[in-house]
């Protein structure tokens, strides 16, 4: 743990603040982060398995489209992202978008890159003459509400 010293209360009075430091090795940090996948996540198989029971037919993570869409469908121009609400930052409202307790001095540059580069996919991908949707984590829960949006989306 390291401390900071000198941080005073409202009232005046000096404070030592504990700060918690990762409670992993880097071994077992290294190890655990591992096990985050970039394809195939629950997320996305939920809205493979929607847009498949619709009876649409779609490309996975082409490469040739900007940001490799999750979902693709050339025919349609139109391309579906599906994004974990911690790793694209969702939104402030959003529970599953929160930050790290330590090393904030390399956790918020990666994900604000992270967002950003979401953005400019989108806008090459539009620029190209695609429409894009974006579905986050959270939105998952919902069969039908996303598929309802699915269907409007592709229709």
């Amino acid at each position: 743990m390291d401390v900071i010293d000198g941080v005073r209360d409202r009232a005046g009075y000096p404070w030592r603040i504990l700060i918690d430091m990762d409670t992993l090795s880097p071994a077992g940090r290294s190890e655990r982060m591992s096990r985050v996948r970039s394809k195939d996540t629950k997320p996305e198989w939920t809205v493979r398995r929607l847009a498949h029971s619709m009876g649409y037919r779609y490309r996975l993570h082409d490469a040739r489209l900007p940001g490799k869409p999750d979902l693709a469908f050339p025919a349609r121009r139109k391309a579906i992202f599906v994004h974990g609400c911690f790793w694209h930052r969702h939104g402030k409202r959003c529970p599953l978008t929160r930050l790290p307790k330590s090393r904030l001095d390399f956790w918020r540059p990666k994900l604000e890159r992270n967002h950003e580069r979401d953005a400019i996919n989108r806008r090459l991908l539009r620029a190209a003459g695609w429409q894009v949707l974006t579905v986050w984590e959270c939105q998952t829960g919902d069969a039908e509400r996303l598929g309802a949006r699915i269907a409007a989306f592709l229709g």
